[in-house]
């Protein structure tokens, strides 16, 4: 995979067993499933030959062993990438949310308990003014999960938080961020690793 060095990728992390079957997850420390590490490994294609000059990661385990398995070391842990704190809906469904609360939204409403949009935001904000100044020198790596990520993306390019919610991220996938004609834009989002056979990509949904 090829580009400027002036850009920033996201991995989210391989399948954990809540991710599966669709249970919010933020500061639960789950593994990854076999599933989920044979998707960390799958990244490494797309990673080969890439030199970064700062790799952050998430701190939880499901996020540093993803790193690792797709090849990256990890230089430090950063709080500030850690998943959107979901408060009282920790490990629920947004299905069983919506059973009682029918105009939920995690990007408009939160987590009670837990992260507003708005404190979500703040965070990342802080995540991209540190690694922005770092582009001058070549590609950074940020190694996190769905919502928060979906955050970044849409903070990079001036968009509230809730325009996350337009960027889909399934797991185990790279987002390219860089620029054009001096703007920032979202170069790829949403990637999925190639398959062992070198065939088109597999775009089965995984969460």
């Amino acid at each position: 995979m090829t580009g400027s060095v002036n850009e920033i990728l996201l991995v989210r992390h391989g399948e954990t067993t809540w991710s599966a079957s669709h249970r919010h997850t933020s500061y639960t420390d789950l593994e990854l499933t076999a599933d989920g590490e044979r998707q960390a490994r799958a990244l490494a294609p797309l990673l080969t030959g890439r030199r970064f000059v700062r790799v952050l990661s998430s701190p939880r385990q499901r996020a540093t062993r993803t790193a690792h398995l797709a090849g990256l070391t990890v230089d430090a842990t950063d709080p500030d990438l850690a998943e959107w704190n979901y408060g009282d809906y920790e490990g629920r469904t947004t299905a069983a949310i919506t059973e009682e609360r029918p105009d939920w939204t995690i990007w408009t409403d939160g987590g009670p308990g837990g992260e507003s949009p708005e404190q979500v935001a703040a965070r990342l904000d802080r995540v991209l003014d540190r690694v922005t100044p770092l582009l001058e020198r070549g590609s950074v790596a940020l190694v996190g999960h769905g919502h928060s990520l979906r955050v970044l993306g849409a903070r990079w390019i001036g968009l509230p938080p809730s325009a996350g919610g337009l960027l889909r991220l399934d797991t185990a996938t790279l987002s390219v961020l860089g620029h054009e004609h001096g703007r920032r834009v979202i170069q790829r989002w949403n990637l999925p690793a190639p398959p062992p056979n070198g065939n088109d990509p597999d775009r089965t949904a995984r969460h």
